[in-house]
């Protein structure tokens, strides 16, 4: 526990981050039907089971070109 106290400074920030680019990618893909590859369901398990890097890879290369 006092690890957790610890770090909690620094862990705090990278929570909300990934928390926010989390929301951020679903709402996108909910919100347009195309992508560059791939289906609605496959871009929504990248973006939650790969959480930090997944958002960030959907932005990369899944969001399409009507944007």
């Amino acid at each position: 526990m006092d690890v957790l106290r610890e770090y909690w400074l620094f862990l705090l920030p990278l929570i909300i981050a990934q928390f926010a680019l989390m929301i951020t990618a679903l709402v996108h893909i909910f919100k347009h039907p195309t992508y560059r590859f791939g289906s609605r369901a496959m871009w929504i398990a990248i973006v939650v089971l790969f959480q930090m890097i997944g958002p960030i890879v959907y932005f990369v290369f899944g969001r399409g070109e009507d944007d």
